[in-house]
């Protein structure tokens, strides 16, 4: 075999990426071996690999010192990962030459659709208003929702413009709101061209009746929003919160939202995750979580290896590739 399925989650996991129909595919396309293995299947028999080239994973691809790559791997050179982020494995494999194709635009679809969901019903007063009408009645519900300026003329803010950033950007172009965005790697002519403002944070944040992060995680951006940033939100704006839990200093978000009962915090994403028992955030009536559901599930999984298929299919064939992860990407993706 030249290919195998590598993963540490469970098979049936697994399988809801790589259905029959994909396993099927793949088997016209290379010498696979139709079982799902786990680092400790390589490293009990690692002579059983000593001629795979092509990997093929997902949530769960084990991570690998450069050493055992060389010793298990001797011949590999590529792997296709449907899944989002591959920061957590892909740094050995990249450094040996090894080529990483992801799906993080697959991944980033269903995030992006969310997201707009969610910026539709922040604009409406949507969390605010639902959660009075039970607690108050209906006058009350409709008083508060008089505060809310709805899905035209109003300005949406965006922090990151990435993969997912882009493409909730595209989805806003259906609506007349300006989009503003805080983004240090967006090129002024690349913001033109998506059709956005570029600004600062603490403008963004004072300035937008929803705001969205799509930060990358890494050292730069852990820790980045703050009290101030938060203290300076619009009446009655919301913050929403896909991106990762650590670029929020919550014991700052918490504090604002005790004190401003007008905002309202949509958090997909906390660190850790899931909160802490005894956090604020499960008590707070102004906060809304979710159990990181943006991402791909459900039916949306099978579109991630739909995408490294169509990879792989290009990659085989010596034709152009679309999302292949490199080390300089690394510095500034999710």
């Amino acid at each position: 075999m030249n290919a195998i399925l590598l993963s540490n989650r469970s098979e049936e996991r697994v399988r809801k990426v790589y259905t029959t129909e994909h396993v099927a595919r793949l088997s016209q396309l290379v010498e696979f071996h139709d079982r799902v293995y786990q680092k400790e299947d390589v490293l009990r028999d690692k002579e059983q690999f000593s001629q795979v080239r092509y990997i093929f994973s997902t949530w769960g691809m084990p991570e690998f010192e450069k050493e055992e790559i060389r010793a298990i791997f001797p011949k590999l050179e590529a792997v296709f990962y449907a899944a989002g982020s591959v920061q957590r494995f892909a740094r050995p494999f990249l450094e040996l030459g090894i080529r990483v194709f992801s799906a993080w635009a697959a991944n980033g679809i269903p995030v992006a659709e969310y997201t707009f969901a969610q910026i539709i019903l922040g604009m409406k007063g949507f969390y605010q208003s639902s959660r009075i009408f039970k607690e108050q009645g209906r006058k009350a519900a409709k008083e508060c929702f008089a505060h809310y300026p709805g899905n035209y003329d109003s300005a949406v803010g965006l922090i990151g413009a990435g993969m997912i950033g882009k493409l909730v950007i595209d989805r806003l172009k259906t609506l007349k709101v300006k989009t503003m965005v805080f983004d240090p790697f967006l090129p002024d002519g690349k913001a033109a061209e998506l059709g956005v403002e570029k600004t600062d944070l603490h403008t963004l944040f004072s300035s937008c009746q929803v705001v969205s992060n799509h930060l990358a995680n890494n050292e730069q951006t852990r820790g980045m929003l703050k009290k101030e940033h938060f203290s300076a939100m619009l009446p009655y704006a919301v913050f929403l919160n896909t991106g990762r839990g650590a670029q929020v200093v919550e014991e700052d978000l918490i504090a604002v939202l005790k004190e401003r009962k007008d905002l309202t915090a949509v958090l997909d994403v906390t660190f850790p995750e899931p909160p802490e028992e005894g956090n604020p955030f499960y008590t707070l009536p102004n906060v809304i979580l979710t159990p990181h559901i943006a991402g791909s599930e459900g039916n949306e999984v099978r579109r991630m290896a739909d995408f490294m298929l169509e990879e792989a299919t290009s990659f085989l064939s010596k034709k152009h590739t679309r999302y292949e992860v490199t080390l300089e990407m690394l510095k500034t993706m999710a």
